[in-house]
């Protein structure tokens, strides 16, 4: 089997993938900030990290996997002005700050829920762990990167951009960011650089969230909190750090920095970063009015679907694109994947009753090594998907009697599908599933009380109940030495 070899967004290059603790294996990826309910763009990135703790579990790794809330400290221009967003969600709704996470936390779980996500190993908030995030701002100040003007503690970057490469991560030059930052002075005035940002807020008067900490009452900068989290729970240095690609410029450079001021190493081995999501072509976003919420796919309640969508078709639908890709919505697409998901549950619920022979009219072992070379491919979903669906055309011809499998080749047939499909994609039966597993016996008593009929010789209600199960898939074949044969076509 292949070596794992996974993208480094670090390094720009697929690079054989080796715990620095093996096989234990450490991975953050950035959570959500709780003032709104879970968009697409979340689901998409903590789907994407739920096939690689599937998978890395699958090949027998001891992961723990951290995913933070962000329950303070995120302001409303993602940098460090304007109000804290949960804080402004709290004072329009007139409710208390935490009821307001309490609330987007229920429906966060419920839509990952939904979408069959595996729970993290642990799932810290920020406000949980503000000793340690005050503990690494006052190392950091002790280490000469971090100074305190009236009660806020900012990061000097251009003072550590002298002795390590800040914008390593992004690939950007530092002398453009700092271009790019000269229209932006205004109320900025007490920091030394203009690309300084917060380790410690300093709380105004109406401010909800504040703590005690030595420079006064505030609240923790948003990057800070993953940098505490991250080494509290992981170590000073772990294997995989995750997020979508909009965290790079600015909150993964940061924890970088952050890091690296405090523990004089970067955080992680290896960085991951999943792409946008698009609808129709154009970027998803609320002022182009083409931005849905899970919960919209679902019931398709949303001018631009045409009808609902199961979660497991969406996530069928999001892992046939790569994670580094760019993934496109439409009614179109989402219908194909809707055909492609119910032709490979179905497959997969004809493998245990396939008739074996003694000779096998294929190669099992190239089927499994071809799916497992692609998702070692830094996780490589739509190509492992095309496999499976290479497995799912010799199922049916099997079915059909026109291919052959031995008993050995079926029980590695069944074990490849049943870890691949339901294991490692995280796909699996829904309720009309469920259902259609007593499908088989239900529909050979139908063609039992069909051949009654024709014996009878009432051929005309023969032939309406063969058009009522063609109008629900259902292809009769009749035969002249032996009982009738079905095959369900989608």
């Amino acid at each position: 089997m292949s070596e794992l070899k996974i993208y480094n967004t670090l390094t720009r290059e697929k690079e054989i993938f080796k715990p620095l603790n093996a096989p234990h294996v450490g991975m953050y990826v950035c959570g959500p900030t709780l003032y709104s309910h879970a968009h697409l763009g979340n689901c998409r990135t903590f789907l994407s990290f739920d096939i690689v703790f599937r998978y890395l579990k699958h090949l027998d790794y001891k992961v723990r996997y951290v995913r933070n809330i962000t329950d303070v400290g995120h302001l409303e221009s993602d940098g460090d002005e304007g109000e804290d967003k949960i804080a402004k969600r709290a004072r329009l709704e007139k409710l208390e700050p935490m009821e307001i996470v309490q609330l987007y936390a229920v429906d966060f779980h419920k839509v990952l829920d939904d979408f069959n996500l595996l729970p993290p190993s642990i799932e810290p908030t920020a406000s949980g762990h503000i000793i340690e995030q005050i503990e690494m701002t006052k190392k950091i100040i002790e280490n000469g990167l971090g100074y305190e003007v009236d009660g806020t503690i900012w990061f000097d970057v251009e003072k550590f951009a002298k002795t390590y490469p800040y914008t390593e991560l992004s690939g950007r030059k530092l002398d453009e960011m700092l271009d790019g930052t000269r229209e932006n002075l205004e109320g900025q005035e007490e920091k030394r650089g203009r690309l300084d940002f917060a380790l410690w807020k300093k709380a105004k008067p109406e401010h909800i969230m504040r703590w005690p900490s030595p420079w006064g009452e505030g609240f923790p900068g948003w990057h800070i909190e993953c940098s505490a989290m991250s080494s509290k729970y992981l170590g000073e240095q772990f294997d995989i750090h995750g997020g979508g690609m909009d965290l790079i410029p600015t909150h993964h450079t940061n924890e970088v920095a952050q890091n690296v001021a405090c523990c004089k190493k970067s955080p992680a081995k290896t960085w991951m970063h999943t792409n946008m999501l698009t609808v129709n072509g154009q970027k998803m976003s609320k002022s182009l009015g083409n931005s849905f919420l899970p919960q919209q796919l679902f019931t398709g309640n949303h001018p631009l679907l045409e009808r609902g969508y199961s979660a497991m078709v969406v996530r069928f639908f999001m892992l046939q694109a790569h994670y580094r890709s760019t993934l496109d919505f439409s009614n179109e697409a989402l219908q194909a994947s809707e055909k492609g998901f119910n032709r490979l549950m179905n497959a997969l619920g004809l493998i245990p009753n396939l008739k074996t022979a003694s000779k096998s009219s294929f190669n099992i072992n190239e089927l499994k090594e071809n799916i497992y070379s692609a998702l070692n491919d830094d996780f490589n979903t739509p190509v492992a998907i095309a496999y499976l669906f290479d497995g799912v055309k010799t199922i049916n011809s099997i079915n059909d009697g026109k291919e052959a499998i031995t008993e050995d080749d079926k029980l590695v047939l069944h074990r490849l599908f049943h870890e691949i499909v339901l294991d490692v994609l995280g796909l699996k039966k829904e309720v009309s599933d469920i259902i259609d597993s007593k499908s088989p016996a239900l529909i050979q008593t139908i063609l039992d009380f069909r051949s009654e009929v024709k014996k009878d010789g009432n051929y005309s209600k023969a032939d309406e109940i063969r058009k009522k199960l063609e109008g629900l898939g259902i292809q009769i074949k009749d035969s002249k030495d032996g009982p009738a044969t079905y095959t369900i076509t989608l």
